[in-house]
């Protein structure tokens, strides 16, 4: 079901909500968090159609910030908000609200974004494309538990990625070290296996990745030994290599959902190590709204952490 509102209010919005609910008889208690995307018209529908996806593991409502550029002087003095209310089939399993600003509301769109928070619900922002440069002190971004960016939909990855070094906050973390935990998760398995002192590292992907940079600043930061960039063709990140005194530890995945793990004196293995959708990086964020210390540490590559307790 949807509900189109053209120069509304946050209030005229909520009763929007019930009014939909009432007619597809679905109550709003079955939710577990507020989602605010904030994103442009182009990038609108991919965000949407990822969190609708995501919300079949969190059911949440999903409210859709879309700042629009005004074409005269008087558009740019004259605020209005529009708004299409989604719920049932047409938003997964939670709510999506699509809110248009214009105007001086556009600078001012938490005031809008407040009213229509989940009350005693956690709250997320993502940005899939234009961050802040310090997103815990953005106005909408400091509504929030937790904040996620997406280094990848930056000109320039690894200035962005040393940026948010400067401004990073507890609740911060970026899809580009979302997209890692496959990666992590095989080369902690491979070292337990392993049991040898790594010597020598290098993570191979291609050029300006943001990824293989946070994972090469990681590995750093929790082997204590300096990691070699090789740049390749892609696609991403495609190996990394622990040198033992005993052989190489090797994870390599040229191309396509598979990889070859490789360990000193045994044969090697093929294992699944596919590049995942955009929805299932938002999921898996969602599972988890404390502060990520590992992407802290991943960030500064020192070894250092917030919170000592969850080394």
């Amino acid at each position: 079901m949807k509900i189109d509102l053209t120069d509304t209010t946050a209030s005229k919005i909520n009763k929007a909500l019930v009014q939909g609910r009432r007619a597809i008889g679905t109550p709003a208690v079955g939710m577990v968090l507020t989602m605010v995307i904030v994103t442009d018209e182009e990038n609108a529908y991919d965000s949407i159609k990822a969190a609708e996806e995501a919300s079949r593991e969190h059911p949440s409502r999903t409210l859709v910030v879309i700042r629009r550029v005004a074409r005269t002087p008087r558009d740019r003095t004259r605020s209005r908000l529009d708004a299409e209310v989604r719920v049932g089939s047409d938003a997964g399993t939670g709510e999506t609200v699509v809110l248009r600003t214009y105007g001086e509301v556009s600078d001012h769109a938490d005031s809008v974004v407040l009213p229509l928070l989940l009350p005693d619900a956690p709250v997320v922002v993502w940005w899939p494309v234009d961050a802040p440069n310090i997103p815990a002190k953005d106005s909408l971004g400091a509504l929030a538990q937790r904040r996620i960016t997406d280094m990848y939909a930056v000109e320039a990855p690894l200035v962005a990625l040393q940026a948010r070094v400067s401004s990073y906050a507890p609740g911060d973390t970026d899809l580009a070290w979302t997209r890692l935990t496959p990666w992590r998760s095989m080369l902690a398995a491979a070292l337990d296996q392993a049991r040898k002192k790594v010597v020598s590292a290098a993570v191979e992907s291609e050029a300006e990745n943001p990824s293989a940079e946070l994972l090469a600043r990681w590995l750093e930061a929790r082997l204590e030994v300096p990691v070699e960039r090789i740049v390749t063709a892609g696609p991403v990140v495609t190996a990394v290599r622990l040198g033992t005194e005993s052989g190489e530890i090797v994870i390599d995945r040229p191309d396509g959902p598979l990889a070859t793990l490789s360990l000193p004196g045994q044969p090697s293995r093929t294992l699944a190590l596919k590049v995942r959708s955009t929805s299932e990086l938002i999921a898996e964020e969602l599972r988890r709204l404390d502060a990520d210390e590992m992407y802290a540490v991943a960030l500064r590559g020192d070894g250092t952490e917030e919170n000592p307790r969850h080394a």
